[in-house]
């Protein structure tokens, strides 16, 4: 017997008797899930604004801080009046290389740690554009935002499209001498819009919310 088989022998004379799974309990996040999401994003780096209208919403984003250094935006949301990128006419993602804003729609919320659902449909062509974006700017349906992340898995479905992700505020990083550094390897900021109006979010309002939402 090989000293290889002999480790692999020993391990598995060392398993332990399987315990049964904890019995899940549904939290009291329940009522006030704006308040509740809205402190989990800022609590991860991010910040949560509603608005009511797409008026109102244009208006937040020409007062966000980074907004004067802001010259090239994709936007994936109808209603929105300052994206000035096609992205029918991007090749490639790496011509994207220097997109300081992607504005894109989410599917909903999660009120316990501030993620967004996101997949193919709210990102397009282009996957990597969340990532790529120095600033990136989610927009949700105010009544689109479970309690906890196990509510938020009953909801994820992939019968409409291939890939999607949960993303909780702007790129960060604690691996160095444990200090917490924001935009470390993706966006630098991430600015959730909680909106009221179904219509601002465009293409994004009732196909996205059912393809992979629901």
């Amino acid at each position: 017997m090989s000293s290889r088989e002999m480790i692999l022998s020993e391990l598995r004379k060392q398993r332990h008797p399987g315990l049964p799974l904890p019995e899940f309990q549904k939290t009291s996040l329940r009522g006030e899930l704006r308040r509740q999401f809205s402190e989990a994003i800022e609590s991860v780096g991010g910040l949560c604004v509603a608005v009511r209208d797409d008026d109102a919403l244009n208006a937040a984003l020409r007062h966000l801080a980074f907004y004067p250094e802001v010259k090239r935006v994709l936007s994936r949301v109808s209603g929105i009046q300052i994206g000035n990128i096609d992205e029918n006419c991007v090749g490639a993602p790496h011509q994207l290389w220097d997109l300081d804003l992607a504005i894109l729609a989410g599917v909903f919320g999660v009120a316990e740690n501030g993620a967004v659902w996101i997949n193919d449909n709210c990102l397009g062509q282009h996957r990597g554009t969340f990532v790529i974006a120095q600033h990136l700017v989610l927009v949700i349906p105010a009544d689109q935002i479970v309690p906890t992340m196990h509510e938020a898995y009953e909801r994820i479905n992939f019968s409409a499209c291939a890939f999607g992700c949960f993303v909780s505020g702007p790129s960060k990083t604690a691996d160095i001498e444990q200090a917490l550094v924001i935009g470390a390897h993706g966006a630098r900021s991430c600015t959730i819009f909680l909106v009221d109006y179904p219509k601002l979010m465009g293409f994004a309002s009732e196909r996205i919310r059912h393809q992979g939402g629901d």
